[in-house]
This record gives C-alpha cells, structure tokens and sequence, in this order.
C-alpha cells in the first residue's frame, strides 16, 4: 500500500480558462445604442429620399402619388431650366463665398498668430461671428441692410447714394450685400482651422530660413503654405458643402429673390417640397444634388492629393 501510494500519479495540471470575449466586446456595446440611433436618424432619411425620388408624391393631391420610375430625373436634365440656373448660381455661390474666406481667413490666422499687445482680445473679436447662429446672422444683416433704418440711410446722410435705397431689392448689388453677410460669419471658421495649425510650425524653420537670408514671402511660400496644405483642403472642402447647402442666410435675407437672382439649388429644393408640397421631385433634386457634391468631394480631394506629402 505504502508504495501503491509512492508511486501514485501526480495531480493534473489547472486546465487554462479561455479568455472572455466580454471584456473585448464591452467598448462596442456600450456605443452600440448611440451608433444605432445616429444610424437611424441618418440612414432612414437618405434611404427615404432615394425611394420617393422615384415616385409621384404630393399629399395635396393624392391622386396623383404612385411609382415615376426615372420620370423626375427626365423632368430635372431635360424639361427644367431652373434647376439649371440654380445650380449655376450655387457653383458661383460656392466658389466666391469659399474663395473669399479662404483669403481673408488665412490673413486673419496669420495676424492673430503674431506676438502683440491685445492678442488675446483680438482673438475673440476675431473669431466672435462664428458663433452666432445663421439665422441671427441673416437677422443682423436685414437690420443692417434695412433702407429706412440701415446702412444706405447712413450713406445717404452723407451723400452717397439717396434715401429708400434697397441693396436687397436690387439685382446689381443683392449679391454683392449677400456676399459680404456671409463673410461676415464664415471667415472666421477658416481663421479658426488655419491659425490651430499654424501653432504646430516649428518656429526653428523660420529661423533656419532667416539665417538663409529667405525673405517673409519665401518663408510663406516654402515653410508656411506646405504645412497648411491638408488644413486648407479640409477646410475648404468642408465650408463649400455648407455653402452650397446653405438656406438659412439667403432665405432670410432675400427669399431667393429679387426675380430668383439669389436662388441656389437647396433653396429651390426646399421651396418645392414645403411651398408646392411636390415631394417626389424634391426628393429626386435632393439626389442629384447629393451626386454632385459626392462626385465634385471626390475629384477635390484626388486633384489635391489630401493627405500625401507635400513637395
């Protein structure tokens, strides 16, 4: 008995447990319910518009509703020319508002940045327009704007102009007034995005430069403009998508007038769907203007090279 149990086999080693797969799956469902509700609220809504883009649907006549098929998109290319000069005003839109605040935001950033008395008070009035909100925005500027109360009174006290002049009811300079509105509020977002990354240039290459004998305008062209390559790229992507979906500012201002000059294609978008209540051919407008922004994104972003290094 004594050697049965000398010889006796030693105990089994502790079986290794298998890892739970909970702790590694935790992160995912806790984002889960917040993922699902933002996929809802954003995938619901495109997915509708696709859908009634292909039919006839007008709840004041209802009548009317049932499949379309590729009739809207027929109507838009080939029987509405005003959906054509509402996206030519929208290209021309876009183009100067962005231009425009690209400039006078990279001057701006470039100020500010600088070391002087009073920066941090310049800073704020610098970048106080963007956080208003557009319509408080488009409320301003009516007031400014306003021939008995405005700016043009002021002008024409002084003997500019004469009194009762409306900038917004004439189609020589509504768009030049709605223009300098806007700038007003977006100049600072490019300022903004411009001057965060100017704080990371290290200031050792412009002293290298200096020492080169490389003038301010070398040190702008070879030092600074590389390094804000990708912000200026996002930036100006991203500002020309909301200013060719911009409503808010020249709805209030102008209501797309006088005579449609200030139409844009979301502004003819939401007039069809709310005032003529012909939501099917909203919806297929909404998709094509949906397909130029994603193609127009595209190209921008293949043209500049987003996110390659700089030469």
């Amino acid at each position: 008995m004594a050697q049965a149990a000398a010889v006796a086999k030693p105990p089994a080693p502790p079986r290794r447990r298998r890892a739970s797969a909970t702790p590694r799956r935790l992160p995912y469902l806790l984002i889960a319910p917040a993922a699902l509700l933002m996929l809802g609220f954003i995938a619901y809504p495109v997915l509708s518009v696709f859908y009634y883009s292909l039919r006839n649907y007008n709840p004041t006549k209802p009548w009317r509703n049932g499949f379309a098929g590729l009739d809207n998109f027929t109507q838009i290319f080939s029987h509405d020319p005003q959906f054509w000069d509402t996206l030519t005003f929208s290209a021309k839109w876009v183009v100067v508002e962005v231009g425009l605040q690209l400039l006078f935001g990279l001057a701006l950033a470039l100020i500010v940045n600088q070391t002087f008395v009073g920066r941090a008070l310049g800073r704020a009035l610098v970048f106080s327009p963007w956080a208003v909100s557009g319509v408080l925005t488009s409320a301003i500027w009516v007031l400014l704007y306003n021939s008995q109360t405005g700016i043009t009174r002021y002008l024409a006290d002084m003997g500019i102009g004469s009194y009762g002049t409306s900038w917004l009811s004439d189609t020589s300079t509504v768009f030049p007034a709605a223009v300098v509105a806007d700038l007003w509020r977006g100049v600072p977002f490019f300022a903004i995005l411009i001057l965060a990354d100017l704080q990371s240039v290290s200031k050792d290459l412009y002293e290298a430069a200096e020492v080169d004998g490389a003038s301010r305008l070398k040190q702008f062209r070879h030092i600074t403009l590389p390094h804000l390559k990708d912000a200026i790229v996002l930036s100006t992507l991203l500002r020309a998508v909301w200013e060719f979906n911009n409503v808010d500012l020249l709805y209030t201002l102008t209501g797309g007038g006088p005579a449609g000059e200030t139409t844009t294609l979301p502004l003819y978008i939401a007039n069809t769907s709310v005032d003529a209540h012909n939501f099917g051919y909203a919806s297929a407008l909404t998709t094509v203007a949906f397909v130029i922004l994603l193609f127009c994104s595209i190209v921008y972003l293949r043209l500049s090279k987003f996110g390659g290094e700089s030469k």
